[in-house]
Parts: structure tokens; sequence; C-alpha cells
């Protein structure tokens, strides 16, 4: 009697999908095939950044969510933020971001602050237009275009482990470091800066502690997550000389107190020049 060749059982693939949000619960992607690594190298710096800021125009493809996330983890715990940029890199082939959201929400707290300030300085309209169009594009993009490109310049030149293979910090990974850095410095200087803004600025002992030590707190948050931003990387090396303001700050924040520096001022009066200049 012959025998039935019963049929095989057909091999199900039981690996799972990677959630849509898997940039939320810090499992990574699966990564690109060949042909899409191929498709995302091909794309140029330039045409890479004209995207990004042609969907700042183009509310609904902005993920805010995402974008308060990071900005939540920023203060809890920044090492999550950059391994994230890692599995981006992974998916999309890219460190930097895709998605202006962040900066948009960051330029909104901003606004938010100069509104604040322009009560309690007693800024006219205009006043207050010239101090969030300055605090926007000066304080934080200004700056940060500067920083990214001498961080771009200097990560590149002395920090990449092995430069003959052709990896490269992209210039929009140094801008997003910039920017990661900057929001606590926001946050501190513009936020609570604001809230004790009777306390600081006198020129007594209490201001000086006060304005000196929330001065040293912002500084050391772009400090330190600066160097979590270069660091995460693995194309560099020797990135932990970047803890080195830590010194100068530590320093800095001593003296001020043997000098008898307020610091606060400063930073008042450089609030009353960008309402009033």
């Amino acid at each position: 009697m012959n025998k039935v060749a019963l049929p095989k059982k057909m091999h199900v693939d039981t690996q799972s999908r990677p959630s849509p949000h898997s940039e939320y619960d810090i499992s990574p992607p699966h990564s690109p095939n060949g042909e899409q690594r191929n498709s995302f190298s091909c794309q140029s710096a330039a045409n890479k950044r004209w995207k990004y800021f042609r969907r700042i125009l183009k509310y609904k493809q902005m993920d805010f969510q995402y974008a308060l996330w990071q900005m939540l983890y920023l203060f809890i715990s920044p090492q999550k933020v950059y391994r994230n940029f890692s599995y981006r890199k992974q998916s999309k082939n890219q460190w930097a971001r895709d998605d202006p959201a962040f900066l948009v929400l960051l330029s909104s707290c901003l606004i938010i602050t100069s509104i604040v300030y322009a009560v309690i300085l007693g800024m006219s309209f205009l006043g207050f237009i010239r101090f969030a169009l300055w605090s926007v594009f000066i304080d934080c993009i200004g700056v940060g275009v500067v920083v990214a490109t001498v961080a771009w310049l200097v990560a590149n030149s002395y920090f990449l482990v092995s430069p003959s293979a052709g990896d490269r910090v992209e210039w929009g990974y140094c801008f997003d470091v910039h920017l990661n850095a900057f929001f606590p410095l926001l946050v501190i200087l513009h936020g609570i800066g604001a809230i004790l803004y009777v306390l600081l600025g006198t020129g007594g002992l209490i201001s000086r502690c006060i304005g000196n030590t929330l001065l040293l707190i912002s500084f050391s948050y772009y400090v330190y997550i600066t160097f979590l931003g270069y660091d995460s990387l693995p194309i560099l090396r020797k990135t932990k000389v970047l803890l080195f303001p830590f010194t100068i700050l530590g320093i800095l924040y001593i003296l001020s107190f043997i000098l008898r520096w307020d610091l606060a001022t400063i930073f008042h009066l450089y609030n009353h020049v960008k309402g009033h200049s």
C-alpha cells in the first residue's frame, strides 16, 4: 500500500513587527534592507535640511507627542533620548532628526516665556515682539548654528575613531544636540528665573546664591547633555574631554562668591537690552 505524503507544515514567521511607536518604548526597530540604505545615503545633507525645514509648514506631519516625550526625558533620563537617535540611524540611516516638532515646541516655549518677561519688564508690544524674535532666532537658533558648526568641525577633525572609514558626524545631529541641551537651560533660566525674578539681580547675598546657582545648574545641564550626545556616537572617541567645562563652571561659581559677582544682574541686563534696545 502506497504511503500518502503529508504536506509539510508551513513555516510561520513569529517575529513580531516593531511597534509604530518603538522610539517611545525604547525597543529598536528592524534595520532597513540594502536598497533602503542606499536610497537614504544618496540624499545630500542640503536636501535633508531642506526637507526638515519644509516640514515646519506641515503641522499634521509633525509628531508633537514624541517631541514632548523627549523634552520630559531630557530631565529624567537623557540617555534614553540619545538611544532613540541610534534607532533612527538604524531605520533611516541618519542620526539627525527629520521631524522639526522639537524645534517648533522649543520655539513655542521661548515665546511663552517672552510673554512673561514682557509683563515683568513692562515692555511695549513691539518690545515683546523684539524680545521673542531675539530669543528664538538669536539665543536659540543663531547660537545653535555657531555651536553646531564648531562642534561639527572639531568632531570630524579630532574625535573620529577611524577617519579613513568614511564615517562623519552630521551637522544636523550637532544642531540637535544643541537643541537638546538648550531646553533644560531654557526651563531653568527663563522659567524658574522668571518666577524668582524679584529675588534676583538685587546684588545681595540671597540674590547671588540663587542667581549664581541657577546659572551653574543650567549650564551644567547644557554641558552634560552635550557630552551625552557625542559620547553616544560609536564613531567618536575621547569624548570625555567635553566634560572639562565642568571644571571651569566650578571655578567661576566659587569665584563669584569670593569676588561678590551677582551674575543674575548680567542676565537681567541682557534681557532688558533685548526688550528695550
